[in-house]
């Protein structure tokens, strides 16, 4: 019998009475990720609609959606679910034309910085738009078993939440960042910093510096993170997307260690990326051993179901709490503007006598 008792939660809830899906923007994170996670649960995408024409009718000719449309106007009038997965500039135009009181997954991250966050936010209630933030990586099947490993106590009073890339990200698949003065941190480790939030809660303060790297024309792909909480709990990031060197002492892992157990997470999708390795869950009792947790999903394109199920669901009342309502997610934006507001700040020098 496995030392974790009862098997852990790796799914949220579908909900009863699914509603149709409208997805305005049409990029390379809907074909990848959003459009196989919604055929995959079986939700309905009722049309697109996204500036680039053709891009969408493209896209809906290889997914068979019949409808495509003319403006933004014409999909803001349907009857169904909105998904935003449009460039954050563009996200409080965008909301300001989805009609009052809408349920809206939007995508991260909520704006570039915590200014844009805030008029979002904002905006979203002077519409009273029921609006989720898409930080999947926390609905993934590996990240919801360690929170209810850690709800059930499982891992005891946590101790040390680390988490370490070593790797080679493909950033030239991503050329809209390249004007970006903010990359690394509010694109990418921003899913780390969300999920710890997650299992931890806030923390007090951070420390922070964010590097470019001279293979790079980003502003920032490599991050030295520390988050401040309450002893006994300490949490770091380093995060390095550079590393080609080959795949030997490539990394991509999540630590959560408690007094009682530990977990490790193998952040496969990353190594290779777009292409990946799968997923690893493990866990070992204080003095081990070790024993790997199956999964029932990856985090692409698993993860993307969860934040759509907990939308419908908390919009039909179904569930209590929405997981990463604007409200929540703007916590997350503050605190990824904390981390550059640190690594901007001086170090303390180092005495010379």
């Amino acid at each position: 019998m496995s030392a974790l008792g009862q098997p852990l939660r790796q799914q949220w809830p579908m909900p009863s009475h699914p509603r149709p899906i409208v997805i305005i923007g049409t990029g390379g994170i809907v074909k990848d990720a959003h459009l196989p996670a919604y055929r995959k649960a079986g939700f309905t995408v009722a049309g697109l609609y996204d500036n680039d024409r053709a891009r969408a009718d493209a896209l809906a000719g290889e997914w068979g959606i019949g409808t495509v449309f003319d403006t933004l106007e014409q999909a803001a009038a349907a009857d169904a679910v909105f998904d935003v997965a449009a460039p954050p500039v563009a996200h409080v135009d965008i909301l300001s034309a989805l009609p009052e009181g809408a349920a809206v997954l939007l995508q991260k991250p909520m704006g570039l910085d915590l200014a844009a966050a805030t008029a979002i936010r904002d905006t979203c209630r002077a519409r009273r738009l029921t609006t989720s933030v898409n930080f999947q990586l926390r609905y993934s099947a590996m990240m919801l078993a360690v929170a209810d490993a850690i709800a059930r106590g499982r891992l005891g009073d946590l101790v040390e939440i680390e988490v370490h890339l070593n790797l080679v990200t493909p950033w030239h698949l991503f050329p809209h960042l390249i004007p970006n003065p903010r990359v690394e941190i509010v694109s990418h480790s921003i899913h780390y910093l969300d999920t710890i939030r997650a299992f931890a809660g806030d923390p007090k303060g951070v420390f922070a510096r964010s590097y470019a790297h001279p293979s790079s024309p980003l502003a920032d792909t490599r991050t030295t993170a520390i988050l401040d909480y309450d002893a006994p709990l300490r949490v770091a990031l380093s995060i390095n997307h550079h590393h080609e060197f080959g795949r030997r002492f490539q990394d991509a892992s999540f630590r959560v260690e408690g007094s009682d157990g530990a977990m490790m997470i193998k952040l496969g999708l990353l190594l290779d990326y777009p292409t990946g390795e799968p997923d690893e869950l493990w866990f070992a009792p204080r003095g081990g051993p070790w024993e790997q947790v199956p999964l029932g999903g990856a985090w692409f394109p698993d993860a993307f179901i969860g934040p759509m199920a907990n939308l419908q669901r908390f919009a039909a009342g179904e569930d209590d709490r929405l997981a990463t309502a604007v409200e929540d997610a703007w916590k997350t934006m503050a605190l990824v503007e904390a981390c550059y507001r640190a690594a901007a700040a001086p170090a303390y020098p180092i005495p010379t006598e």
